[in-house]
């Protein structure tokens, strides 16, 4: 169990039913998140928000899904540069883990 004080990381995945790039994305970063390594993402927690639920979102997102964003300190969010779905989970990996570095 986590305490207050050590938040779980957070990454929100802009998505909609039957966008296959949104799914292969999804899976690849379950996949990540399962790794073992010098920088795990074990802690860190997948929230999926459908755009078609959202008007703001769909506005925003529909032509550039799937979206990942990073949840700040604040509740802020912050856009992650997009991830090819040619990568592999290690790489997929690599990237999550630097963006929460920064």
């Amino acid at each position: 169990m986590l305490s207050k004080e050590s938040k779980p990381r957070k990454l929100v995945l802009y998505s909609k039913p039957g966008c296959c790039l949104c799914d292969g994305l999804k899976e690849k970063l379950h996949a990540a998140f399962s790794l073992s390594g010098p920088d795990p993402l074990h802690d860190v927690v997948l929230q999926v928000r459908d755009i078609t639920s959202n008007p703001e979102w769909e506005k925003a997102y529909q032509y550039e899904i799937p979206v990942l964003a990073k949840v700040l300190s604040d509740g802020s969010e912050e856009i992650l540069p997009r991830l090819s779905p040619r990568l592999g989970v290690e790489l997929v990996h690599k990237k999550i883990a630097a963006a929460f570095k920064q």
